[in-house]
């Protein structure tokens, strides 16, 4: 393997939201022995930027694979066309979603949402059960937000901005009804209870392919791990695609190998077991 890829909730990120350290110490191995290192993540870049710090990253898929990078440039970047957004901006103001529009460097949007996307709600999610009455929550903060008004997404300032992916509250039963109002968006799940809108062919694996095509290194000798629906392509597409224990039950089913848990030392298990690190 040349290259290894890691999703950052849920696989390189413990429940608690710490990097275990024996996935610290074999990220540091990797790095050594001259196997690149990289991020795959829905997160934008200055979030994977405040989890990541002094760890030797040398690559960062970010926002669903609409943004490609390294520490020192931007080598790819795919914003939505105007169409997709105008769709996504009318159907948030006409049905008063809860949403967050991400630009490379920061969001906007909804309180609700950018609270839901802080490290501690992203990792309490994990453990809020799937007969949590989503439908219900949906339905009151449409009616009672106190930020419910006209064109509240279409004047804010933040679309002066390229927009890379937009999350909205969203629970799965909704999928068919979203698909089909916003034709130009594919939608990447990484919770049960909200929705990734990136432009559409878009995705993790597709920020892969880019990186695999500018670094003249083939998809089969690249390594992913990753735990959810959103990693279900990158993980079947990679050399070696690799489920953590705490995966989705889809995302289990596509892998070439299921390791232990995000919280059970499961990456540095899966590396041992295909000899990346001997230790």
């Amino acid at each position: 393997m040349k290259a290894v890829f890691f999703d950052l909730d849920g696989t390189l990120l413990t429940s608690r939201g710490k990097i275990a350290r024996s996935t610290k110490k074999a990220i540091e191995t990797l790095h050594n022995k001259g196997i690149i290192c990289g991020v795959s993540t829905a997160r934008t870049p200055t979030s994977v930027a405040r989890i990541l710090k002094d760890l030797p990253f040398d690559l960062f898929i970010a926002c669903n694979g609409q943004l490609v990078y390294t520490k020192e440039q931007m080598i790819y970047a795919k914003p939505f066309e105007q169409k997709a957004l105008d769709e996504i901006i009318s159907y948030a103001d006409q049905y008063s979603r809860q949403m967050i529009l991400c630009a490379k460097d920061h969001t906007e949007g909804s309180w609700t949402m950018r609270f839901s996307q802080s490290g501690a709600l992203l990792r309490l999610a994990r453990f809020i059960p799937y007969w949590f009455p989503i439908r219900k929550v949906k339905r009151a903060l449409q009616k009672y937000s106190p930020n419910r008004r006209k064109q509240r997404y279409a004047n804010l300032a933040i679309l002066q901005e390229p927009i890379y992916q937009c999350v909205m509250l969203s629970a799965e039963y909704e999928t068919e009804k979203l698909t089909a109002a916003l034709p130009n968006c594919d939608l990447k799940r990484s919770n049960p209870y909200s929705v990734d809108l990136v432009p559409k062919g878009s995705s993790k694996l597709a920020g892969l392919r880019f990186l695999s095509a500018h670094l003249g290194i083939n998809l089969a000798e690249i390594m992913v791990f990753g735990d959810h629906l959103n990693d279900i392509e990158i993980i079947q597409g990679a050399g070696v695609g690799i489920a953590m224990g705490n995966a989705s039950t889809r995302t289990k089913q596509i892998a070439d190998y299921v390791t232990h848990s995000n919280d059970q030392e499961g990456i540095f298990t899966a590396l041992q077991y295909y000899q990346l690190i001997n230790e």
